[in-house]
Order: C-alpha cells, then sequence, then structure tokens
C-alpha cells in the first residue's frame, strides 16, 4: 500500500513538473518574441517608398541639372520630365504626319513673291515649241488657217503630263475659255503674272501659294483651236498687264 501511495505520489510530480516545464517554454517563446518586435532585425523585404514620399526627397548622388540653381534636380520633376517629354514627342509625331499628309499647308504657307526681269522659270512641261511668242507680227496658226498675234508660245506636250508651277507664285484665278480650255493664273510677284492652258485635272485653287515645281493640273487634250498643232500646252507671261516673251526668263 505505501509502495502505490509513493508511486502516485511520484507520477503527480512528474505531471506537475512537466506542465510547469511548458509553462515555461511558453512564456520563454512569449518574450524572445516581444524583444525581437523591438529588436533591429534587418527586415528581409524590400520596402518600397510611396510615391509622395520620392516626390519630396532629393536624392544628393543624383547629378547636376542644367538650370537648376541648386545644381540638383527634384525626383518630383525627374518622375514628371519623360511624360511632359512624351507628349512634346507625340505632338511632334502628329504634326509630322500632318505635313505628309498635305494637309492644307501648301494653301497655308506664304511664299515670298518676287519675281523680277533677271528671274528664271522653269517649264511648265518639257517639249517643242510649236507655235511661238509674236506680238510685233503676226504668225500661221494651222487650225484657224490665218494669221494672227500670239500672247504666249504653244509647248508641244503628251495628255496626262504633269503640267508644274514655273516659279513659286499665288494662285489668282482658275477657269476654263473656249481657246485655252482649262487654265491657272499665277501671281509671280512685282506685277508678274504667268498663264498656263490647256490643261485638265486641275488640283491648284485659288488664293493657294505654289512652289516651283509643284503640280498644277494635267495635259487635256487640245481645244478646237488648237486640233492641227496636237496636244499643247498654252503659256503666257504678263508684266504689267502687258504680254512679254515667256522664252526670255526660261531655264
Amino acid at each position: 500500500m505505501k509502495e502505490k501511495v509513493n508511486q502516485m505520489f511520484k507520477d503527480k510530480l512528474f505531471l506537475v513538473m512537466l506542465v510547469l516545464g511548458l509553462l515555461t517554454i511558453v512564456a520563454a517563446a512569449g518574450v524572445f518574441t516581444v524583444q525581437r518586435g523591438k529588436g533591429n532585425e534587418t527586415n528581409p523585404y524590400l520596402e518600397v517608398p510611396q510615391p509622395e514620399m520620392i516626390a519630396q526627397e532629393t536624392d544628393p548622388e543624383l547629378p547636376p541639372v542644367a538650370g537648376a540653381s541648386d545644381g540638383t534636380k527634384n525626383a518630383k520633376d525627374i518622375i514628371q520630365a519623360p511624360s511632359q517629354t512624351a507628349v512634346a514627342k507625340n505632338e511632334n509625331q502628329g504634326n509630322d504626319l500632318a505635313a505628309e499628309a498635305g494637309a492644307g499647308q501648301n494653301a497655308a504657307e506664304a511664299l515670298v513673291l518676287n519675281f523680277n526681269d533677271s528671274s528664271k522659270m522653269t517649264w511648265p512641261v518639257r517639249g517643242n515649241v510649236i507655235l511661238d511668242y509674236s506680238m510685233d507680227q503676226t504668225i500661221y496658226f494651222p487650225t484657224l488657217d490665218q494669221y494672227k498675234c500670239n500672247p504666249g508660245i504653244v509647248i508641244q506636250a503628251d495628255v496626262s503630263t504633269p503640267v508644274e508651277a514655273p516659279a513659286n507664285g499665288k494662285v489668282l484665278e482658275v477657269g476654263v475659255s473656249d481657246e485655252i480650255g482649262s487654265y491657272v493664273v499665277l501671281d509671280l510677284g512685282n506685277e508678274y503674272k504667268a498663264t498656263c492652258g490647256q490643261l485638265k485635272e486641275v488640283c491648284a485653287v485659288e488664293g493657294e501659294y505654289l512652289k516651283q515645281g509643284q503640280i498644277m493640273g494635267y495635259v487635256s487634250e487640245p481645244t478646237k483651236y488648237y486640233s492641227v498643232e496636237g496636244v499643247n500646252v498654252f503659256f503666257e507671261l504678263q508684266h504689267q498687264d502687258k504680254t512679254v516673251d515667256p522664252l526670255n526668263f526660261m531655264e
């Protein structure tokens, strides 16, 4: 009996000690956790600063920026700079695309018109002169079968050949006449005017500025006044409303 009592006492004592040991371990773990939370251990995760913190801080290691009074640039400015550059780039690209597409560029651009007695023109089309300028005497017109004065020159050409502006000019008039068909009148400056006739598909617009060599239209079939002479471009040059010989100004 005595041995049973001793054995029970030993068992209870073992259980008590076991419970005390577990409590001690739990308490020690809690203290270690609290101390670890108060310590300065390195955080294993990368801390990303908030945007507003980046905007307020200045990095002393950044290189000096031209134009900055203190030789440094705020991080907020660095963040904003790419977006501003991108906007400007997009606007420039938009302008470049508009220019490539035409977009009324020629109509809006005012050229300096300074044609004078020493200026030279290019030919509206390349070809033989089948009827010369003649205002001091008459020349023979085969289709009309008569002699008369010619205020311009008649240049041989092929149907649908592009007709180019002979010099920088402003379109004064786009019209049609029985004799020279569809025509374009250009103001070259200093009271010089040029007229190109026998055209079709005229793309010049009144009030528009044309650069030298820019297409005004295309060669048409001749009117009934030039059926024998054949396909041609009529070209006339005036100064102070008086005709002059265009060949004197041709390159």
